[in-house]
């Protein structure tokens, strides 16, 4: 188990796989909040206060998880305040997909830095994700999920099945930026961030079976 303290109200756990095989968990037990979930969650809140100094919320927090394939669970704690709307967490969730994509994608080389007699050329913003990849316990939660959404969400979808799971490649496609964020986030209640990287969808597309190949998500209606 390892910790980090990203800020005053945040705190990071990575759970190895040693560590969920240790314990007997895995990400459905955060997912459907388990008395073995709670139990380690606790232990999370007295570690981080010893190893990191991190001072336990006063009132609620949200956790998001994310699957680190062939690795693990990273577990993310924010300190919720009374009356606090999930704002806040739908940015930080989608910060989170906008690093892995960065990272997926490299920074800039140094060779491509302006001559020093140039104006400094104008900082781009990093792209913001467009994609995501949603791993779910049940294809029950899956369709939950579907009605969850508006009906007239105009966002592409896919429907895959590897092993025990299943998997929504969620794209933003004609939807507003705004309605496919909010998207993202009310797919945390459901399931786990996979991966918001474009190489771990052609893998997924390789080695999952395709059952839904297009609007996945408004056929699941019911």
């Amino acid at each position: 188990m390892k910790i980090e303290r990203i800020d005053e109200k945040t705190v990071k756990c990575f759970l190895s796989n040693e560590d969920l095989d240790e314990y007997d968990l895995d990400y459905k037990d955060f997912i459907e909040h388990t008395e073995k979930a709670k139990e380690i969650v606790k232990e999370i809140m007295e570690q981080a206060t010893v190893e990191v100094g991190y001072k336990p919320p006063q009132f609620a927090f949200d956790l998001q998880i994310m699957v680190v394939p062939e690795h693990g669970l990273v577990l993310t704690f924010y300190e919720r305040e009374p009356g606090e709307k999930d704002n806040n967490q739908l940015m930080d969730c989608l910060k989170e997909m906008r690093r892995m994509m960065e990272m997926a994608k490299g920074k800039v080389s140094e060779d491509k830095k302006a001559p020093e007699k140039e104006a400094p050329a104008k900082k781009e913003e990093p792209a913001r994700p467009d994609q995501a990849v949603f791993v779910f316990s049940s294809l029950r939660n899956v369709m939950n999920y579907a009605n969850s959404l508006p009906a007239n969400l105009r966002t592409d979808s896919v429907l895959y099945k590897m092993g025990e799971y299943y998997y929504i490649h969620l794209a933003k496609g004609h939807a507003s930026y705004e309605r496919y964020s909010r998207a993202c986030v009310q797919a945390l209640e459901y399931a786990a961030l996979l991966t918001a990287d474009e190489n771990r969808v052609i893998e997924l597309r390789e080695h999952g079976t395709c059952l839904v190949a297009e609007k996945a998500l408004k056929k699941l209606r019911f």
